[in-house]
């Protein structure tokens, strides 16, 4: 059957000349990764994509990193880039599934209806001699994307907190499993290290193989030994909401939908002055 959220390079082909399809490059990197996405989109894109800074689209009012903007910036942004929330919207980064799943939820609980994820990224498109658009990237045509923030989805550091007292939801954190026990140092400076209390360990790249997502009978696999059912409630963090999003993509893949991001993440938790942690120490 063919996937809700993902699309293959091949498939992607079939919709590079419709007008009413929208390409989005949705790369973001770590310092430690030595890539520059606007400067790597500047030089080669899909034909037609447009860029999703989501540093920049964001919101501006606190200093946590690329949290969701309100929905009427968010709109006038979108439309801007010639993106419609009725029409599709395909999203990719560079190694296939790293920042693009941030930008696919992010849509998602703008209201956009159809957004899929490119498996693969563009290192793959461009290794398969696939169609590249270089030089100075052309003006979208303005359109009209309407937006509406599904509060259901998002997770603020309060409800994150009143799930450690109530437990309704499992917390899944996709930090690499030595920041989450606390031994390895955080890459932010001035963040604590450690985890949040009652919250499980689950590295996003242990759901990726070859910028894709592992096969469904694969996720259903680990889901299943980490007793997370179809109908059981989900909040997935990360280090400032972008992995976490990698969780909730693949918890959609196999099923899983009754999810909300924690968009402040270990960003918000992990200040010096933040709520209760856990590691390995305590």
């Amino acid at each position: 059957m063919a996937s809700e959220n993902i699309i293959s390079q091949r498939d992607t082909l079939n919709w590079l000349s419709n007008p009413d399809v929208s390409f989005v490059d949705g790369s973001w990197y770590l310092p430690s990764q030595n890539r520059n996405a606007k400067e790597e989109f500047s030089i080669a894109r899909i034909p037609g994509a447009v860029f999703f800074d989501i540093d920049a689209i964001a919101d501006p009012d606190t200093d946590l990193p690329h949290m969701l903007p309100h929905p009427e910036v968010f709109a006038e942004v979108a439309g801007v880039l010639g993106l419609s929330h009725d029409k599709l919207i395909i999203v990719y980064d560079g190694p296939g599934m790293f920042s693009a799943p941030r930008v696919w939820w992010t849509l998602k609980v703008m209201g956009a209806q159809n957004v899929k994820v490119l498996e693969g990224g563009f290192d793959t498109w461009k290794t398969e001699n696939l169609p590249v658009e270089r030089g100075i990237p052309n003006q979208p045509r303005q359109s009209i994307f309407q937006a509406h923030l599904a509060h259901n989805k998002v997770a603020s550091r309060k409800d994150v907190e009143n799930n450690i007292e109530y437990g309704r939801a499992i917390t899944l954190d996709a930090r690499p499993n030595d920041r989450f026990k606390g031994t390895a140092p955080e890459p932010r400076e001035g963040m604590r290290s450690g985890h949040i209390p009652k919250s499980l360990s689950l590295p996003a790249s242990d759901l990726i193989e070859n910028g894709k997502l592992l096969e469904v009978p694969k996720l259903n696999k680990i889901f299943h030994e980490m007793l997370i059912y179809p109908d059981s409630e989900v909040i997935t963090t990360c280090g400032s909401g972008v992995t976490a999003a990698i969780l909730t993509l693949a918890l959609h893949e196999s099923g899983r939908k009754n999810t909300r991001l924690y968009d402040g993440s270990w960003a918000e938790w992990g200040r010096p002055d933040g709520p209760e942690i856990s590691s390995d120490d305590k």
